[in-house]
């Protein structure tokens, strides 16, 4: 973002009030950070950044931009809009705690923004935090990977991967190094049926680097839902798919650019993001993981799934 006449760090060249148009677990709290409309009473502010992260808040952040310019000049941007990611600044459009030390990524995925926004992968300097949001972590350099590893070991706090950790790249040494971080939670994804095979070698690693394969809480998998000539059935399934290998999934409901989706997605959607939800009505099916074992070829993904799919 570009302010004052030259670009902007956290607060080097003048008092820069960061805005948002919704709240979520990452929007940092501290007082120069705002959800929605100015307060009636307000320190002196040199210049307003409005991020949206999503394409969907858009509307809501150009109604803002109207609202705030009373107060100070301001300057739209973030991942909804095609910002280019610069270097990290600890706190500034995420919570302290949350960290970025690389961006972008060398994947083309159809549903992901990410390569045509910031491009192959690069890495940045590495900043203290403990919950890893990089697009694509585990296409760094092994050099990049050991440093931020070596500087998540000197956190407080548990370690989250809660950017996500790409199943195809995952290697011995770096789920040995995961590992031994002792991570709260770490995802990998389950996005469409090619992904299936990865998870299936990325799980297979994670168990013999030392993880319990019953330990769901730290294993987790985002799998995307409702994505164009998707099914009920067939997510249905994967969901299914990815708890049987042993991770807890997180289903991701697909929205377009005006973030529109079918209501029955969205009750779906909530059966299986919310463990305590996950939890009782998979007890039943715990033997899904031994029979996944025995007869791994009964769980390649089918285009029609007989699963019964639970009350929507």
């Amino acid at each position: 973002m570009e302010g004052c006449g030259r670009k902007l760090g956290p607060y080097d060249c003048c008092t820069v009030a960061r805005v948002f148009p919704r709240r979520t677990k990452a929007t940092p709290d501290d007082a120069l950070a705002f959800v929605g409309d100015p307060p009636l009473f307000l320190p002196k502010i040199d210049a307003v950044h409005i991020s949206v992260a999503f394409s969907w808040d858009i509307p809501e952040a150009k109604r803002l931009a109207a609202a705030w310019e009373r107060i100070a000049p301001v300057i739209i941007g973030g991942p909804a809009v095609g910002t280019k990611g610069e270097d990290f600044h600890p706190g500034m459009y995420v919570k302290r705690g949350y960290v970025i030390t690389s961006r972008g990524c060398p994947n083309r995925c159809w549903f992901c923004s990410v390569w045509k926004r910031d491009g192959n992968v690069r890495e940045l300097p590495i900043t203290e935090g403990w919950n890893v949001l990089d697009d694509n972590l585990l296409a760094c350099s092994r050099e990049h990977i050991e440093r931020v590893f070596m500087m998540l070991k000197t956190q407080k706090n548990r370690v989250e991967f809660t950017g996500g950790l790409e199943a195809a790249r995952l290697e011995y040494w770096s789920a040995s190094a995961l590992f031994d971080l002792k991570p709260a939670q770490m995802f990998f994804a389950y996005d469409t049926p090619d992904d299936w095979e990865p998870l299936q070698a990325s799980a297979d690693l994670l168990w013999e680097a030392g993880f319990r394969k019953d330990a769901r809480s730290q294993a987790r998998a985002y799998v995307l839902i409702g994505y164009p000539k998707d099914t009920l059935e067939m997510a249905d399934e994967r969901l299914r798919q990815t708890w049987a290998l042993g991770y807890l999934p997180m289903a991701m409901l697909y929205r377009d650019r005006e973030g529109k989706y079918d209501q029955r997605w969205r009750r779906f959607q909530r059966l299986w993001a919310r463990p305590a939800l996950m939890r009782p009505r998979m007890k039943a099916s715990e033997d899904l993981i031994a029979l996944a074992e025995a007869q791994p070829n009964l769980f390649k993904p089918k285009l029609v799934s007989t699963n019964k799919i639970d009350r929507l």
